[in-house]
């Protein structure tokens, strides 16, 4: 029985910051169908990414005091600024700025449910171009996920949505695809600064364009609810977001996220009174499953490590075993450069950024 309830623990880590970031990414559109009766999609669009960024600063100040100054993390460094930027232009810009317009014609448990082509535009961009990992068990757990989310979205009789929000939601989810697979490259940096200067920097040009666009400003309460929202639902989700990608990959990441339509259906069923279908039981049943296939997962076989050099977040385990320069207190976690010898050996372990290699 025992071995029965045998999670591997990274894996459950990484499951859990990702589950944990759909959930908060999932309340945004429900809620943010709600602001747009007050603003413009621009200008609700750069609210909740200024909201999150303001919000990611104020803690950067609060965590070094706490830790007396000492940081665990590598920061950005101008190197990062190429990759940064698409990444801002994919995932902080178009992504919101495509989802706002969507909503305005959509309802909000169909906009949460369009959300489900993220998922598999990620898997399909991390697999194909990203050179991810993934076995027969689990695509066959994402292809449950996502079956869950498309039976949510089945509503005979139900009055169609106009083409240009769908289309608008669509390419809003093939935006933040390639954002996630972008990001998967920058995740062994400060997930907290990474994620402040991605929001500032999107919300900011978000806010110009609502202005070239005479939008309408909003009522204070309506400001403040999106600045609240964007805390929430944008600026916690990246952070737990990024931290997921570092520990198991944008391709698994991606399967766990695809629970945030699913989120976002049933917050649309509570904060605006949209009706679900028996259907929908399925496909929770159906979700669950492909979630529990994820969370056994276990990949282990002799692989291969090249020699690499880079900084990064890490704690001394089997691929961490290195000298020091003077200054770095080598207890608990910590981040310097430092070099991984080549090595060959077997362990669990999953597509991250230390183990990117071919299968038989």
């Amino acid at each position: 029985m025992s071995g029965l309830l045998k999670i591997d623990p990274i894996l459950a880590r990484g499951a859990g910051l990702a589950l944990g970031a759909a959930v908060l990414f999932g309340l945004g559109a429900p809620c943010s169908k709600v602001l747009l009766h007050d603003m413009g999609p621009l200008t609700l669009a750069s609210l909740l990414y200024v909201g999150a960024g303001l919000a990611l600063l104020a803690t950067l100040p609060l965590r070094r005091r706490f830790r007396g100054g000492a940081s665990s993390e590598t920061p950005l460094n101008r190197g990062d600024l190429p990759l940064l930027t698409w990444a801002i232009l994919f995932g902080s810009i178009l992504g919101p700025t495509l989802l706002m317009a969507g909503l305005e014609r959509v309802s909000g448990v169909t906009g949460s449910l369009l959300l489900a082509l993220e998922p598999p535009l990620t898997i399909l961009i991390a697999v194909v171009w990203f050179r991810e990992h993934l076995g027969g068990r689990q695509v066959g757990a994402a292809a449950l996920i996502l079956a869950g989310a498309a039976l949510v979205g089945y509503r005979p009789g139900a009055p169609g949505s106009q083409w240009p929000g769908v289309v608008a939601v669509g390419l809003a989810s093939l935006a933040w695809a390639i954002d996630t697979n972008l990001s998967q490259r920058l995740s062994l940096r400060d997930p907290v600064s990474l994620g402040a200067i991605k929001c500032l920097a999107g919300g900011t040009v978000m806010l110009a364009l609502s202005r070239l666009a005479a939008e309408s400003w909003p009522p204070a309460r309506a400001v403040g609810q999106a600045l609240v929202l964007g805390t929430i639902s944008y600026g916690a989700s990246i952070v737990l977001f990024f931290r997921g990608l570092r520990e198991i990959g944008a391709a698994r990441v991606a399967a766990y996220f695809a629970t945030a339509p699913f989120v976002g259906a049933l917050t649309s069923v509570a904060v605006l009174g949209e009706r679900l279908l028996g259907a929908d039981i399925v496909a929770m049943v159906l979700m669950a499953s492909g979630l529990a296939l994820l969370l056994r997962e276990t990949h282990d076989h002799e692989h291969a490590h090249e020699e690499m050099e880079h900084d990064h977040a890490h704690s001394h385990d089997i691929h961490h075993e290195h000298d020091h320069p003077p200054g770095i207190v080598a207890a608990g976690r910590h981040a310097h450069p430092h070099r991984h010898p080549p090595m060959v050996h077997a362990h669990p372990h999953v597509s991250d950024l230390h183990h990117r290699h071919g299968h038989e």
